[in-house]
């Protein structure tokens, strides 16, 4: 008696789902974040359609790979039902990862904050590729159990259209980590943090939320902590009040950038990193 066929193993199954290859989405390190953008973006918060990045937190959502790409492109038609745009109901996004690179840190971040959403912003056309099938290649599976539906990630110009994004007082907390340096003083306007862009990292951001920014370049470190504390909405938290913050740990761990520090400082590389909370002003009640 011939033997019958067994069913198809899961696990074999599993073993079939492949992560992306960092090499096959290679690209310039850097773009210039003041150049014209004539890609697709939203004409407000109300246009954003979150169900599209979190299909699992919201009730008869498709998978699909949307990431404002040529290769995975969105449309923002109109304005969203209440439910999907984050005016309404639970589920918004609540960490913001500004130049998420490769998506080191968001990954990360994800299995230790299960219920927050989180999303990656990355000017990169490739590495947000790269990014989006990474996470499609988790929630599918490719390392066991499925995971990492609280994360996605989008490409857009951080600089130019936050506030097209996210509402006043929706994220709790914003990273910065590693951001190109801009060395040359006639390019210092291309930087990541200034008093002009804090002031809109001030209006989404909740007040009590905290902005995390890193780097490994000191005079760079020097400047951001100097916007910082010159701005009149964010006040400097001392590393010693966030022991067991498990951010802290991510941030200078867990990014690609990080982990390259790390392995540079037998030469004396070093991370630097600093933490400021979003105060809210007399005026602005609670800011939401």
């Amino acid at each position: 008696m011939e033997p019958e066929p067994s069913a198809p193993s899961t696990v074999l199954a599993k073993s079939k789902i492949e992560k992306p290859k960092k090499a096959d989405f290679r690209q310039r390190a850097h773009c210039n974040p003041l150049c014209d953008w004539g890609d697709c973006y939203p004409a407000s918060p109300d246009h954003v359609d979150w169900s599209v990045h979190f299909p699992s937190f919201f009730e008869g959502s498709l998978e699909r790979l949307q990431l404002n790409t040529a290769e995975n492109p969105i449309e923002y038609l109109g304005v969203v039902p209440d439910a999907r745009n984050g005016k309404a109901g639970t589920h918004k996004v609540r960490f913001l990862d500004v130049g998420c690179g490769f998506g080191g840190l968001l990954m990360a971040l994800s299995l230790k904050f299960p219920d927050k959403l989180m999303l990656g912003m990355e000017i990169r056309e490739q590495v947000t590729n790269y990014v989006g099938k990474r996470i499609q290649a988790m929630r599918q599976g490719a390392e066991g159990s499925p995971s990492h539906h609280n994360v996605s990630v989008i490409r857009t110009n951080a600089m130019k259209f936050l506030p097209n994004y996210f509402r006043k007082g929706q994220l709790e907390k914003m990273f910065f980590c590693f951001p190109d340096p801009h060395f040359k003083r006639k390019n210092a306007r291309r930087r990541i943090i200034s008093h002009g862009l804090l002031s809109v990292y001030a209006y989404v951001m909740a007040p009590d939320g905290l902005l995390y920014h890193a780097t490994d370049v000191k005079d760079l470190h020097e400047w951001m902590d100097t916007a910082c504390e010159e701005h009149p909405l964010f006040r400097r938290v001392p590393l010693e009040e966030l022991e067991g913050d498990a951010c802290i740990e991510a941030v200078t761990s867990e990014t690609e950038e990080a982990k390259r520090v790390k392995n540079l400082g037998r030469f004396g590389h070093d991370v630097y990193l600093s933490v400021f909370r979003r105060i809210a002003p007399l005026s602005d009640g609670d800011g939401r």
